[in-house]
């Protein structure tokens, strides 16, 4: 007899050809390597450092509300997504999802969005990583000390994702413990040491309303919360290299928004009790509070220490946004999606990766990162369309569920909602569409009109640009022995859930 192990892998084999693919990947990785993956992903270090400034600035302490709001609008989603990936187990993510909820033509757009946001924030988050070396190093962080480590970084993450699903599962556990452990050191130091208010500040706005409401001064600092949760659908995108992915990975989802929330809500309630003037953040005085508040509380060699802390979590994000956009890549390659399917499709049979899908979602980020010497403008243009691009690319896949669901569609994998799975995907949907809105809204009135409305621009320019070669190479055609748009034919009626 078989062990149970292989008796899993066998089932788990058995349903993927159901889909119509069998598949090169090595089932490495088990659930906590799946829930490292999106937590470093989500990484709450990197999106709560990186944009705290502005959300107090902006609107004050309330703005740690954002948070929790954001984190609940999420796991809506994520609930919607668990039980697509439960019943569609293949990699790629929100490619293969749109093709059997909806069709070809809407998988392809779907697919084509998520992936140019995906490559964007490869560039983002390498780019980001290089002012905290400079401070590390002691050096001055000039253009060309960013782009070179940015270059290096990408260069590092490449050779680990390389090195197969295995070493990808260690390394992203390593970062999640990493960053896990540093954001409870350093809140809890935090709060017994450089606690200069009470809870109380968490309700005044501190006069960032101006002469208007709050609530404007509010949606624009709840940016942090909107730009924070996403990386729980990278859990998906490696589905033929989980274990037992219809349980494992909806599972893996649902931690890397509840753990994934609380450590970013923590370190966000104890930056916020730790600054010592409000004013001084807000007038522009004080422009960078986190390395002030790590400065005051931790000294020269302690905030050497918290900065490796959080160049692990920038390099941990990187490597787990690079595994997701490869596996998309070869996803779509697989499908004959792309120009050069041929070669993105390869795979190392000896790493049992797509080789050629990383050195694209390697080189691409690159050159954008080069460009920026050109042209820095033209960087934060490119960027400015990253967190709106996933917004829309998970606004699709949950509208494609909605409508499949009104169509008869009863999902039927290891997870389901039951009863409560209608009620879940209309909020998660009407959270996303409020929430691209807040991200796209102009905000910025004496900049020239087109820098105003950058972010919604820039997503119209990459959407016109996959509209124009989908019209005109017409990929989604190339095979049409591959299944798409069958989710309500191919599912059964899920069991109710025990009372």
């Amino acid at each position: 007899m078989g062990s149970p192990t292989t008796s899993v892998h066998e089932d788990d084999d058995a349903h993927l050809a159901s889909l119509g693919y069998t598949s090169d990947f090595k089932r490495d990785m088990n659930l906590w390597g799946n829930f490292s993956l999106g937590f470093t992903y989500l990484s709450p270090v990197v999106g709560i450092y990186s944009l705290f400034a502005f959300a107090l600035a902006t609107g004050g302490p309330p703005m740690i509300w954002a948070v929790v709001i954001a984190g609940v609008g999420q796991l809506l989603v994520a609930l919607v997504f668990g039980e697509v990936v439960a019943q569609f187990p293949v990699s790629g993510g929100v490619y293969p999802w749109a093709r059997r909820l909806w069709g070809r033509k809407w998988a392809w757009m779907t697919g084509w969005i998520y992936m140019c946001a995906l490559i964007v924030t490869i560039a983002s988050v390498t780019y980001g990583a290089g002012p905290f070396v400079a401070m590390l190093l002691g050096i001055d962080p000039s253009a060309n000390v960013t782009i070179l480590c940015a270059l290096v970084l990408i260069a590092i993450v490449t050779l680990v994702n390389l090195g197969g699903t295995k070493l990808l599962a260690k390394i992203a556990f390593f970062g999640f413990a990493a960053e896990l452990c540093g954001a409870v050191v350093v809140g809890g130091w935090l709060l017994i040491t450089e606690r200069h208010h009470n809870l109380g500040v968490l309700f005044d706005s501190m006069g960032t309303a101006g002469t208007g409401t709050y609530t404007s001064a509010f949606l624009a600092s709840a940016l942090i919360g909107v730009y924070l949760y996403y990386g729980f659908e990278a859990c998906g995108d490696v589905a033929e290299e989980v274990r037992n992915p219809g349980i494992q990975i909806p599972r893996a989802m649902r931690m890397t928004i509840y753990i994934g929330g609380v450590a970013s809500l923590f370190i966000t309630l104890a930056l916020v009790l730790a600054v010592p003037d409000f004013g001084a953040v807000i007038s522009g005085k004080d422009a960078d509070p986190v390395s002030t508040v790590f400065q005051d509380a931790f000294g020269t060699v302690g905030f050497r220490i918290v900065m490796c802390v959080v160049l692990i979590s920038f390099f941990s994000c990187a490597l787990s946004l690079q595994a997701a956009a490869s596996r998309l890549v070869y996803s779509y390659s697989r499908d004959d999606m792309m120009p050069a399917s041929h070669l993105f499709r390869r795979f190392s049979q000896s790493r049992h990766v797509p080789p050629y899908a990383l050195v694209l979602a390697a080189l691409v980020p690159a050159l954008i990162i080069i460009g920026s010497k050109i042209s820095a403008d033209a960087l934060t243009k490119i960027i400015s369309f990253a967190s709106l691009g996933i917004y829309l690319g998970f606004m699709m896949v949950v509208l494609a569920a909605l409508r499949a669901r009104l169509r008869g569609w009863k999902p039927s994998g290891k997870f389901t909602m039951g009863r409560w799975g209608l009620a879940v995907n209309i909020a998660a949907f009407t959270y996303q569409v409020l929430a691209a809105i807040n991200m796209a809204w102009p905000r910025t009135p004496d900049v020239p009109w087109y820098d105003n409305w950058i972010v919604l621009l820039s997503a119209c320019v990459v959407i016109a640009i996959g509209l124009a070669y989908m019209l005109a190479a017409k990929p989604y055609a190339r095979r049409d022995d591959i299944a798409h748009g069958d989710a309500a034919s191919s599912s059964e009626p899920a069991a109710e859930p025990a009372p």
